[in-house]
């Protein structure tokens, strides 16, 4: 075993020790990944690296030249010598990167789950082999073989043994019309202007070589085109323009899995850091999870306080809280938005919010409730994030639960820290399962 070797099997031992991908959805760093690629911490496995021998580096009094003399200053000390003092540089980390495909299978097998892309299928033209032929296109896509082939036939099609032509026409009394009405009585490929070309290149001298065509039949054989091509070579293959064609792409009908997810979060003054962070590590596992699973994902990402707005994905997860609650001005936005960009009949929908169920008076059982069933999706989810348990004024998701927890596409989940994230993970998969 070489150190190639060696390096190989280190780096494998650095995956096999990834941190568990429970264990970095609840608390490791979700921000040091993107949307198109997880990265998880792994832990520091030393390679092996060369050494000098200690006993090459001189011993006590050794000294070489330009070095101090036992007692002389040996300089000032370099900023941040000082036993104890922090250093500005970041130390080194090793990741085990995975696609979202990789990461929606493997959270399948640690959930025990096995979920297939749901809801409508939609037909999309895309190009497919160049297996089509049309009569023009570019020098680059012609097709040769088939050009080739083509004058080939034409070839072997219209090919005559020659030397029986003239032996036909050297029967006493031969006329050019009549030797031409016995080759076509033969199919003959050949025209009445070639016989009489042949005709006028022979000598008079060779008109009455056989008395009769009998005789003549009877002494001589015509040579088929496949003897005498592989007796004198293919020689000339005629080609022709019309025998041109040139490769273009077909086009073929593939089926997508489409999916829009609507992320949802609570902004206001009530939503707090830890607050906040539960819903990142509830949601990113999620659009990841569905990425790797359809193969074409959209977001929309609305934020809300009293009112809503849509923001990009950077915001979404780093926006600061303020003002009060109406979760219902979020769902009128995300109805607005699914109804103009994500028709029902083209797109798998899902809707996902987020919030510590703090609302204003009345908001959910008159507004969100019903907007949720109007809201046609494939998964309604509610994740509540409340650290320190319900507050008294935390009724939405059980509201929620108790309106619309018996339908087959609504979720309601409670995280109260982070080792709930998983179970509220699981909850909303297994109920999209179901």
């Amino acid at each position: 075993m070489g150190l190639r070797d060696d390096l190989d099997r280190y780096r494998a031992v650095g995956e096999a020790k990834r941190q568990d991908l429970a264990e970095f959805i609840q608390y490791g760093d979700l921000g040091g990944s993107g949307a198109d690629q997880v990265r998880i911490p792994i832990k520091i496995v030393d390679l092996p690296e060369f050494a000098y021998d200690v006993r090459d580096r001189g011993g006590v009094g050794q000294g070489r030249g330009g070095t101090p003399e036992p007692g002389d200053p040996v300089g000032q000390p370099e900023p941040g010598d000082e036993e104890g003092d922090p250093g500005e540089e970041a130390g080194e980390h090793e990741y085990y990167e995975m696609d979202p495909e990789e990461f929606a299978e493997e959270l399948d097998e640690r959930l025990g789950l096995d979920l297939e892309p749901k809801g409508k299928r939609v037909e999309t033209e895309e190009e497919g082999d160049y297996t089509d032929l049309t009569r023009a296109g570019p020098d680059s896509t012609l097709d040769v073989e088939r050009l080739f082939k083509e004058g080939l036939k034409r070839k072997l099609a219209m090919d005559y043994d020659e030397e029986y032509v003239r032996e036909l026409l050297r029967v006493e009394g031969m006329s050019a019309q009549e030797a031409f009405r016995l080759l076509r009585e033969e199919h003959v490929p050949i025209s009445m202007s070639a016989v009489e070309e042949i005709d006028r290149s022979l000598p008079g001298t060779e008109r009455d070589r056989w008395p009769s065509v009998e005789a003549m039949r009877e002494s001589v054989e015509r040579t088929p085109i496949t003897e005498r091509i592989r007796r004198e070579g293919l020689g000339h293959v005629p080609l022709r323009r019309e025998d041109e064609r040139y490769r273009y792409p077909e086009r073929v009908t593939v089926p997508q899995h489409n999916v829009v997810v609507v992320n949802i979060r609570d902004v206001s003054g009530s939503m707090r850091e830890d607050k906040r962070e539960l819903v990142e590590r509830t949601f990113t596992p999620l659009d990841w999870y569905l990425t790797g699973k359809y193969d074409t994902a959209e977001f929309v990402y609305i934020a809300h306080d009293a009112e809503a707005w849509e923001v990009d994905r950077e915001e979404f997860f780093g926006i600061r809280s303020g003002g009060g609650t109406k979760i219902s001005s979020a769902y009128d936005l995300a109805a607005e938005i699914l109804d103009e960009r994500y028709p029902w009949s083209e797109w798998n929908r899902y809707v996902f919010a987020a919030g510590d169920s703090e609302n204003s008076s009345n908001d959910t059982e008159e507004k969100v409730i019903p907007r949720m069933e109007e809201i046609d999706a494939n998964l309604h989810a509610y994740v509540e994030t409340q650290p320190s348990g319900g507050a008294i004024n935390a009724t939405h998701a059980e509201e929620v639960e108790r309106r619309l927890g018996d339908r087959e596409n609504v979720a309601v989940t409670y995280v109260t820290g982070a080792d709930d994230v998983i179970d509220a993970i699981y909850e909303i998969l297994s109920t999209e399962d179901g």
